[in-house]
């Protein structure tokens, strides 16, 4: 039994549950790219954007150095997002839940973005990492993630079909979210004086 499950855990690896939800508002928001170079297909709802792009739909900025958007019939855009060679593709986006919360993502050959479900995915050399403020709080590698800013979870695995194809393996690191043992916290009291009572007099 133990020889089926092991192999399942090293192949796929929900990562972590992030608090709350991404901001649902970005799909409502109009989009800006910015490239030296494009072209628009209007028949077949193809734009291909290139060199020093720059994504950016509300909260949401996506850079690398191509990036093809493809429309569907019902509206939704698909984003690739290609990366330089010897690069990384980049995202940034916010999340709900409080003033300053972020997700950060990376990957070495691509990062692919459904405007419909929200799922980003990343291809080789990945990296995902949720932020509060400039604090580092979870972070997960792997040759391919994704992250679903609906639900905030991000998923890792060996490879997008799930076939192991490299010694690369998904890595979790969750900072700890209490405070170090022996620290104060705000609702700490002080402890009792231990000093002996004064019997001056008695």
């Amino acid at each position: 039994m133990i020889s089926r499950i092991l192999p399942f855990l090293l192949i796929a690896l929900q990562a972590f549950p992030l608090a709350a939800h991404a901001e649902k508002a970005d799909s409502d928001k109009e989009i800006d790219i910015r490239c030296d170079y494009s072209v628009n297909d209007d028949v077949k709802m193809i734009r291909t954007c290139t060199g020093n792009v720059i994504l950016t739909q509300g909260t949401l900025i996506m850079k690398g150095t191509k990036l093809v958007v493809t429309e569907s019939p019902d509206g939704w855009d698909f984003y690739t997002l290609y990366a330089p060679n010897g690069g990384l593709a980049t995202m940034r986006q916010k999340r709900d839940g409080g003033p300053d919360l972020w997700v950060e993502g990376e990957a070495a050959n691509r990062i692919t973005y459904d405007q419909k479900t929200g799922v980003a995915s990343m291809y080789e050399h990945a990296k995902a990492r949720s932020l509060n403020g400039k604090v580092k709080t979870d972070e997960a590698t792997g040759p391919f993630l994704t992250y679903n800013s609906l639900t905030e979870i991000v998923t890792g695995a060996m490879s997008p079909d799930g076939v192991a194809k490299g010694e690369e393996r998904p890595i979790v690191i969750i900072q700890p979210h209490h405070p170090p043992s022996g620290a104060s916290t705000p609702n700490s009291a002080p402890a009792p004086s231990s000093a002996p009572a004064d019997t001056k007099g008695k």
